[in-house]
């Protein structure tokens, strides 16, 4: 397919994609225990990071895109060089699968969620590893994002079916959002900071208001579990991805699906907007798909 690029560097799985701050590379973090820094247009492979001994669940850039934050099944999450795949920080806080990591926008703290046998979201300074406080009041954690901007706020997903949002520097509960009808795997905020999209298990992509907790649409569309959604940066898409192998970009102020692509071969896991809002990386089994949405019928 024309504007599109397929990244085979992976030998297993690969359950996590982040963008570069910049637009110019791609991190993949995989079963195969290994995260790849990439070039997102060529797919050239820049750097390999291999500090974790089990499979890795997640990944995320700093806000300079100097840095990454990868973190695996055994709990454990690395701060390390991007280029150069030097460890910085070792951080040993939570027991078990680190599925989830986010930067503050000034990126001096990260956020990580636990799932199997832990259950809390952890904020620590990223320069340190020191641990600052643990917020523990829901049940396996799916998916952890910091407010963008200068908004000192974290939401997390859970397998109860709950999205909470709290105060990033205190751990001060600010609002439960409780429509889903089962586990939520996945959350973005708007690049504004005002709205909230969570998706799950019951296949449903909602839109909410992140002030209120106020439901402010609700799509359908996909026939199986959703497990990733992202906002455009420019703020004018959505799009959402899951079991069913296909991913829908929609408009984001009015809903319509502009989009579908399905040209994975098994279920979607994750996915991430480039910077310039033309382009999504997605992955599912072995490999990362790079994708131009102008490509594609309807765009």
């Amino acid at each position: 397919m024309a504007g599109e690029i397929i990244y085979y560097g992976h030998s297993d799985k690969v359950f996590a994609v982040g963008w570069s701050p910049d637009g110019r590379y791609i991190a993949s973090g995989s079963r195969d225990k290994t995260v790849h820094v990439w070039d997102a247009v060529s797919g050239t492979n820049h750097c390999t990071y291999r500090g974790h001994v089990n499979c890795l669940l997640s990944v995320a850039w700093s806000p300079d895109g100097k840095q990454l934050a990868s973190g695996c099944t055994d709990g454990i999450v690395h701060v390390w060089h991007a280029f150069s795949a030097d460890n910085i920080v070792t951080y040993r806080g939570h027991t078990r699968f680190a599925r989830s990591v986010a930067w503050s926008p000034d990126g001096r703290y990260i956020a990580s969620g636990g799932d199997f046998g832990d259950s809390t979201v952890q904020v620590w300074e990223a320069a340190t590893g020191k641990h600052m406080y643990t917020y523990d009041k829901q049940y396996r954690i799916f998916a952890v994002r910091w407010s963008p901007g200068h908004g000192p706020r974290i939401a997390s997903a859970s397998f109860d079916g709950t999205v909470h949002l709290w105060d990033a520097f205190n751990g001060q509960h600010a609002l439960i959002y409780s429509e889903h009808s089962g586990p939520v795997y996945a959350l973005a905020w708007s690049p504004d900071g005002r709205q909230i999209t969570s998706a799950g298990h019951d296949k449903k992509v909602r839109v909410w208001d992140a002030a209120t907790g106020k439901t402010i649409a609700v799509y359908e569309g996909h026939t199986a579990p959703v497990k990733a959604v992202g906002w455009s940066a420019n703020g004018q898409y959505m799009a959402s991805g899951g079991d069913d192998t296909s991913i829908l970009v929609r408009d984001s102020s009015t809903g319509n699906l502009l989009c579908k692509y399905s040209r994975h071969a098994t279920w979607v896991r994750t996915l991430d907007w480039s910077p310039d809002s033309t382009s999504i990386a997605s992955a599912s089994d072995n490999t990362v798909h790079v994708w131009q949405i102008s490509s594609l019928d309807g765009m």
